[in-house]
């Protein structure tokens, strides 16, 4: 009978129904930027505003997927709450958005710029870090082990983030170009495409961390953290639409600060989320040392990522590409087992996945390993589990 092979473990495979989902929110995304094109300005005007839009992606999607690379996502995942936030999240925020605004209209006899005002305000952040924070709400239901703490929270959160900040800022560009012309659209991009690119991620944050903590806790226990997360997102979008709204420049400023302050902290969480996975490393990988799997050579270089680097560029130089993906899968795997026994006393998954999964990454090590480059003056060294110079320094 053929053998699994063992990398199912790392489960970055498409699966069917992702590929419905990606397409129903490609759909969303059409049809949102359908309604950019017919009641906000001409398709020149359009394009012009998705070129500006998708310009800094690149780079904040690089600097989000910087936090990720102890213990890397799935990219289908990934993929996904960038897909729901750009799509789905955009189109119903933006109908139910509309609608609110001119219920306040005809309610409140305003003017369109106060209700406009108060729309961003009190509604607009509901109805957002709603939307947004539904697709994590679903992580946490249908792919709850895969958050293993704060830092994968925020990844998801930030990939929902940066899709709906992309696909809003192409209404924003195409209403100020429309409406102000040129000038009025460069002032809006240094706004929100320069100063703010990360305003939307940090909000969606608040909410991933929350479901960060709730995937660690069972029963009713998960319910609080959520819900604590999720107002805080709401707070902080609130604060800054009102500050931006009614507050004139100085409120501009207080509400960067605000933000910055919450990057910060975020920042924090995170380097304190690492700590975090190197103790479980160097508490859960060394009774595997007579498996000669494992060895305390590894364990100090799975420890930092500037060790882990050198490993990697070691593993290049003397076994070019193959060295490196032996490499990358043996940290990966290793990291994943020691996330694996956290799950199990965290009782995230029973005894069978547990040992299910523990075999697939122990295969994937003893892969990697068996394609570690070894020259003949060190195999010696190698065969009784021990790693040659430049493997681990230090």
């Amino acid at each position: 009978m053929a053998t699994r092979d063992p990398r199912w473990v790392f489960k970055d495979r498409p699966s069917f129904a992702l590929i419905i989902g990606l397409v129903i929110t490609g759909i969303c995304a059409l049809v949102s930027f359908s309604f950019d094109v017919l009641f906000n300005g001409a398709p020149v005007q359009f394009f012009i505003a998705l070129m500006l839009a998708l310009a800094p992606v690149p780079l904040l999607l690089a600097a989000v997927l910087a936090l990720d690379r102890m213990e890397p996502e799935p990219r289908s995942n990934l993929i996904f709450a960038f897909a729901w936030g750009a799509g789905i999240a955009v189109l119903v925020a933006g109908v139910v958005n509309s609608l609110n605004l001119h219920y306040i209209i005809d309610t409140a006899r305003l003017s369109e710029a106060s209700a406009r005002n108060i729309a961003a305000t009190f509604g607009a952040p509901v109805v957002e870090e709603t939307m947004k924070g539904l697709v994590l709400l679903g992580l946490l239901r249908f792919r709850r082990a895969e958050l293993d703490g704060p830092t994968d929270g925020i990844i998801y959160a930030s990939m929902v983030g940066l899709g709906f900040a992309m696909s809003e800022n192409v209404s924003y560009y195409i209403a100020a170009l429309s409406g102000s012309g040129v000038k009025g659209l460069a002032v809006t991009v240094v706004l929100r495409g320069i100063l703010s690119p990360l305003a939307h991620p940090l909000f969606s944050s608040m909410i991933g961390v929350g479901v960060a903590y709730a995937a660690q806790r069972g029963g009713g226990d998960r319910i609080l953290p959520v819900l604590a997360g999720w107002s805080g997102a709401m707070i902080l979008h609130g604060l800054w639409n009102g500050l931006a709204s009614y507050g004139g420049f100085p409120g501009l400023v207080v509400a960067y600060l605000a933000l910055l302050v919450v990057l910060v902290v975020l920042i924090g969480v995170v380097f304190r989320d690492r700590r975090r996975v190197v103790a479980l490393i160097q508490r859960y990988l060394p009774p595997y040392e007579p498996t000669k799997l494992v060895t305390q050579a590894d364990i100090y270089m799975l420890s930092t990522f500037t060790r882990r680097r050198q490993a990697r560029q070691w593993a290049r130089a003397h076994g070019g590409k193959r060295g490196l993906r032996a490499m990358r899968d043996y940290q990966l795997a290793a990291t994943e087992l020691g996330l694996l026994h956290e799950r199990a006393a965290r009782h995230v998954v029973d005894e069978q996945t547990f040992h299910e999964e523990q075999r697939a990454l122990l295969e994937c090590m003893s892969t990697a390993r068996a394609d570690f480059p070894a020259r003949a003056a060190h195999a010696g060294s190698a065969a009784r589990g021990g790693s040659p110079p430049g493997y681990a320094p230090g």
